[in-house]
């Protein structure tokens, strides 16, 4: 059976992973942390002092993912997605969150000022937004919002009938 590969991006902070694993757990489609992946295959270029936190070396992620996106079933999990393969993901959400809450969530993770600061303006510039519809095709991008627990459900909800229709619509 056919089953579709979802991009889930978003400024750090915003519910991703929380996302992604209970869509994983409910759909049955594998989830992959791409920083969980880079950590474990050591898939580094350097080392980025400002922001303490290693490079990501986009090549070897790709390389490393490629068999698994061919295969499909998969949601992908990185608050990145222009060095993604266009042709990999069949739907991208693009999480949101207020500026007041992502900021208590990326103060709780310790996040330096700096850090802190770049994110949040990340959020409020929408930033990985654009660059996900500079990197897809608009009718794939969807935004969802992600504030509090009951938008959690929501978009579960709306991302699981978008899978159930999809692999209807390609089970043919």
């Amino acid at each position: 059976m056919l089953r579709p590969n979802i991009l889930l991006t978003g400024t750090p902070g915003v519910g991703k992973t929380t996302l992604g694993k209970e869509l994983a757990s409910r759909s049955g489609l594998k989830y992959v942390n791409v920083g969980d992946l880079a950590r474990e295959g050591q898939l580094y270029d350097g080392y980025d002092e400002e922001y303490d936190c290693p490079i990501l070396d986009e090549d070897r992620v790709v390389d490393e993912l490629e068999s698994q996106m061919s295969e499909g079933g998969v949601i992908v999990d990185y608050h990145g997605c222009d060095f993604f393969p266009e042709r990999w993901f069949h739907i991208v959400f693009v999480l949101n969150t207020d500026n007041s809450v992502l900021y208590k969530r990326l103060e709780t993770r310790g996040y330096n000022e700096k850090k802190l600061k770049d994110n949040i303006q990340c959020e409020i510039f929408q930033i990985l937004y654009e660059e996900a519809l500079a990197s897809y095709s608009e009718e794939i991008v969807h935004r969802l919002p992600s504030n509090q627990p009951e938008d959690l459900e929501d978009n579960i909800n709306q991302i699981m009938k978008w899978i159930e229709e999809w692999i209807k619509d390609h089970s043919s």
